[in-house]
Parts: C-alpha cells; structure tokens; sequence
C-alpha cells in the first residue's frame, strides 16, 4: 500500500439520481439503505460493474465483523454473508441502493492468519487497484473489533486514505462485549490514537447483535452517495 498515489486523477463526477429512483428520494438514508439488494460479485478489479455514480466500500480484518454489520445496517438477514472459514472470502461484491448508481460494496477481508501467503498477496494486490483506480468510491467505512483495534494493515489502510484524500469513517465493531464505560474508554483512545498518528477520521461505536450505531452510520453514508434527500448538486 505503501506505494499508492497520493490523490486520484480524477474526481466522480457529481452524481444524478435516475428517474427510476425519484420515488425513493423521500426516504431517509437508513429507509434508502434498506432498498439495497445484491448486485453482482466480481472476482477481479477488471471485472468491477461501470465506475459511475458513488459507492461506499466496506473494509476490515477478516473477523471483523462486515458481513454482519452490512446485514444490520440494511435491515437484511443474508444479504452479506459469511463464510464458516474467515478469509475465504475472495470476491468483491456489490450491492445497489435503489439503483445502480449508488452502491454499497463488501471487500474480501484481510489478515486472517489461515489464509496461505501467496493468496493473501493475491488479495491485497486486487484491494489495492480497487482502492486505487475506483474512481466512484466515495467512502470507506473501515471496520476494527474493538477489542483489537489498529492493528498494522488498519493503519496501512488509514495511512493510504489520508494520502489518497479519501474519506473514511471507522467502526469499533463488537462494542456490545463491553460495558458502556469501558466502550467509551476505548473510543476515546482510539481517537487519541488516530490524532497521534494524524488521522483525523470520524469513528464510532457499532453493535450487529444490540443493534447499537447504525443511525451514526446510515447518516455517514447517506453524505457520502447523495441519498440523505438533500440537493446533489455541487
């Protein structure tokens, strides 16, 4: 990662909602967040859908806790789903909210020490382009178990994002294995953390099995692809 460009070449051109997606844009961003359906999985970074409109992208270690938390946040059972061996998992695989032009997208997981080398090498270098060239990734949510957070590849990721100037908002995953003070404690020092390292992102608290965090989230990401029923116009 330590190689990648510093800013893009090009900025996603402002996106505009198609007439099929005109009667969504009451909603709010959760009830738009709950339109979202599988689109396609592309094993490789040149099998991507079109780069147009926006996108989010979701990130994390292996056991972080992804498929969950994008099954919470939408309201779907089995809409991400999880493989039995964490890190197995090599697909890229998106999602569309109401329409294609607004996508949530689930990244193969990284770090799992069960996973052969040269495969993980595989992975990273698809992660990589993707996280690189993508030029509708407006977003990165970047999910750490709270437990463990910042672990190396986190922070290559962060690092990466500050250089590349793309937002991210960070997630502490599995809050609800902590008491409310403790959980605090860690949020705060995990801030702290980031701010000595010059990584100045937002970060919060999330809970797949309380349920606890996803109105912060849906608000994040309703900015980020234009379907928080404001103007898109730039």
């Amino acid at each position: 990662m330590a190689n990648a460009p510093k800013t893009k070449k090009n900025k996603a051109p402002p996106y505009v909602a198609p007439e099929s997606a005109s009667d969504l844009s009451h909603l709010s961003a959760r009830k738009r967040l709950e339109q979202t359906e599988f689109l396609m999985s592309a094993p490789t970074f040149k099998l991507c859908p079109a780069d147009i409109g926006y996108e989010v992208a979701f990130a994390g270690r292996s056991n972080a806790g992804k498929s969950s938390a994008i099954n919470v946040l939408t309201n779907q059972r089995q809409l991400a789903r999880s493989s039995k061996t964490p890190g197995r998992t090599q697909m890229i695989n998106f999602f569309s909210i109401g329409n294609e032009e607004a996508r949530l997208v689930d990244l193969p997981g990284y770090g799992y020490a069960a996973v052969p080398e040269k495969m993980k090498l595989v992975w990273q270098t698809e992660l990589e382009e993707y996280l690189v060239s993508r030029e509708s990734l407006a977003g990165l949510v970047l999910m750490m178990d709270s437990r463990h957070p910042l672990k190396f590849f986190d922070e290559q990721m962060l690092r990466w994002a500050k250089d590349g100037e793309l937002p991210v908002h960070v997630l502490l995953t599995k809050a609800d294995k902590f008491k409310y003070g403790p959980a605090k404690n860690i949020l705060l020092q995990t801030k702290r953390e980031l701010e000595k390292l010059d990584l100045h992102f937002s970060i919060q608290l999330f809970s797949s099995l309380k349920k606890e965090g996803i109105e912060e989230l849906a608000e994040v990401m309703g900015r980020w692809l234009h379907i928080d029923g404001q103007s898109t116009e730039q």
